[in-house]
């Protein structure tokens, strides 16, 4: 779906480019970080503007995405870094941070380098290792295989050429994943927010590896794996996660509630990869919750 829905934003001079931000509302802030990890902030509009009634949302591109400019390499570290400029450059104490997917580890890393300075912490649909996100590949080859056996077969007959997988002729074969494996309902794919520059198409061979639907590469190959230092987040958690997502998939989100026990963890029932699009009433109802919650109740024992 094309977009056409923007909020007031501003560029913040960094070093190396400029990070563009938008924002609404006021109150505590809630920076949201997108996926992709190519992609920008419009995956997030128009639904979170649902919270401007009492909370500030920021909406940010990491740089050399979106409106986002670069005048460096980009990295995973980078874009922890970002973070803290950002917080620095808006004059915040502290910030709340809603991390979706690529978001979510960005998110982790950024609360474990600056404790002090996440108030409270949103994990949606995310990742905790570079295993994860191998096996998650894996996952989504196997119900392509499954469910489209005359793709995978015409993917396969690139692959025995030599065509690695983020080549576009390729790329165009995998866009049948995306409503099979990221949506409990499919029809919601079509709700996914696109513009021209929404994605670096030319970073994301280079981030991820030009064969990622395989074999993970690139800074996603050296990611940290979280789950040894989840028990460390002492500051208000909640971790989503979606019950029909079988890329990001259950059997893996469950390490979560292993690693990270002080924090709350809740599946979405009718939702895949995009909980905030499948169920947006819900999970803005407990993203609510968990901002007037004080620690001790977010950590009480749930049915």
């Amino acid at each position: 779906m094309t977009a056409n829905y923007h909020v007031a934003g501003e560029y913040l001079d960094i070093p190396g480019g400029r990070l563009w931000v938008e924002s609404e509302g006021s109150g505590e802030s809630l920076l949201l970080l997108p996926g992709g990890p190519a992609s920008s902030h419009l995956t997030f509009h128009p639904y979170f503007s649902a919270l401007a009634d009492q909370y500030r949302v920021l909406y940010l591109d990491y740089r050399g995405r979106g409106k986002s400019e670069s005048r460096t390499s980009i990295t995973f570290a980078g874009d922890v870094a970002d973070i803290e400029t950002l917080r620095v450059a808006l004059r915040l104490e502290r910030l709340s941070i809603y991390g979706f997917s690529y978001g979510g580890m960005v998110a982790m890393a950024y609360a474990l380098a600056h404790p002090t300075r996440v108030q409270r912490l949103i994990l949606a649909n995310t990742v905790h290792s570079a295993e994860m996100w191998q096996r998650n590949h894996e996952n989504i080859n196997r119900e392509i295989a499954n469910q489209f056996p005359e793709v995978w077969e015409q993917i396969l007959t690139l692959r025995a050429r030599g065509v690695r997988s983020t080549d576009a002729r390729v790329q165009a074969l995998y866009a049948v994943h995306g409503p099979l494996v990221r949506f409990y309902n499919p029809d919601n794919a079509k709700k996914l927010l696109s513009e021209p520059g929404s994605r670096n198409a030319e970073l994301y061979p280079l981030f991820v590896g030009d064969d990622v639907e395989f074999f993970i590469g690139g800074e996603v190959a050296n990611l940290p794996d979280f789950r040894p230092r989840l028990n460390e987040l002492a500051m208000p958690t909640l971790i989503l996660a979606g019950r029909y997502d079988r890329a990001l998939y259950p059997a893996y989100q469950i390490e979560f509630v292993r690693c990270a026990p002080q924090a709350r963890f809740v599946w979405m029932e009718r939702s895949g990869t995009f909980s905030h699009i499948e169920e947006p009433d819900a999970v803005m109802a407990l993203v609510r919750e968990h901002f007037t919650q004080s620690p001790a109740e977010i950590a009480a024992p749930r049915p």
